[in-house]
């Protein structure tokens, strides 16, 4: 199959995907679009801003900001006030919510009641704890893990926003962000589902906090670089983003899925699809991915727009992708 050929079979059969970038040696190989985008315009990539956070995280902890990831979460908001007869909540630590073992009180995420409070932080520890106590059980959030966001401003004295542009993403050669402030049901809906290129932007709430699940608008390029600096161990064009021994532990694998999840590991906010061959991959909605394959020495990343139940962009890859660029 030839490049025209590729370009076409993804446009009949995955007609959502608006980029599609691959890396070796730190150098581009392939890069492609679809749907009118640029290959600088960028999508929101929804929950593969979980697995971004958590290398600010490591970033933060390598700094010394954190001291680990065994720290309570208390330990960083001192005057919030705990409800009367909550006792879950003093025990949690940065590791259940990166490992997403953390108990919350909801049967379903609260998406209306947090995302237009004042503070989602708050909001998030509002929803953490619980009667069960902390048994370890994955319970995939979205809105819990809001409260890294908090923990990271709250240990740099910057926004996440502003952490990430300083030691991230401007290190990696990708623009700056900018915080996004949407005040409404109808304007969050409009920007989750919307098929045009976004902003620079990051989603925030009234404080200026990033959100830590989702929000993120970067292309496939970008996620790219993300991608390769992680296969690099944490090095970038000579220079040291993150630890090696933090991405180490980021793509240990903690916690085996069951079929709603195909069966993959979970590490730190990132899945791990071959513990071997060093496979592992940020999977957000819409089939968003980086995917980065340590044993060929390949990153290759997908930006979508918003589609529901999207769940086949890692076979895809290993088909058609990551055969073609290999060649």
């Amino acid at each position: 199959m030839n490049k025209n050929e590729l370009h076409y079979l993804i446009a009949e059969k995955h007609p959502n995907i608006c980029q599609i970038a691959a890396m070796k040696d730190s150098n581009i190989i392939y890069s492609d679009t679809w749907n009118d985008y640029q290959k600088d315009d960028n999508v929101h990539i929804a929950s593969v801003t979980k697995s971004i956070m958590a290398i600010l995280i490591g970033i933060a902890i390598d700094k010394g900001l954190i001291a680990g990831v065994k720290q309570k979460v208390l330990d960083f908001f001192p005057n919030y006030v705990i409800k009367r007869g909550e006792k879950t909540i003093q025990a949690v630590t940065i590791y259940d919510l990166i490992t997403m073992t953390a108990p919350y009180k909801y049967k379903s995420e609260p998406w209306t009641k947090v995302c237009t409070s004042e503070d989602w932080t708050k909001s998030a520890l509002d929803l953490l704890g619980g009667k069960s106590g902390i048994t370890g059980e994955f319970k995939y959030s979205t809105l819990g893990i809001q409260i890294l966001s908090g923990i990271l401003s709250e240990t740099s004295k910057m926004s996440t926003l502003e952490f990430a542009n300083q030691y991230l993403f401007v290190p990696l050669g990708i623009e700056p962000r900018k915080n996004l402030l949407i005040t409404n049901k109808e304007e969050h809906i409009k920007f989750i589902t919307s098929k045009l290129p976004k902003e620079n932007s990051w989603f925030c709430d009234p404080r200026g906090i990033s959100a830590a699940g989702f929000g993120l608008c970067l292309s496939a390029d970008d996620l790219c670089k993300i991608g390769q600096m992680c296969l690099n161990n944490g090095v970038w064009r000579n220079n040291r983003i993150v630890s090696e021994e933090w991405l180490r532990q980021m793509f240990k694998p903690r916690i085996k899925c069951d079929e709603k999840f195909n069966f993959m590991q979970y590490g730190y906010l990132w899945w791990i699809l071959d513990e071997q061959k060093r496979i592992y991959a940020a999977i957000g909605d819409g089939g968003n991915i980086i995917y980065v394959n340590t044993y060929n020495g390949v990153v290759i990343s997908i930006s979508a727009t918003f589609k529901p139940a999207v769940f086949d962009r890692v076979e895809f890859i290993k088909q058609y992708i990551e055969p073609f660029v290999a060649k």
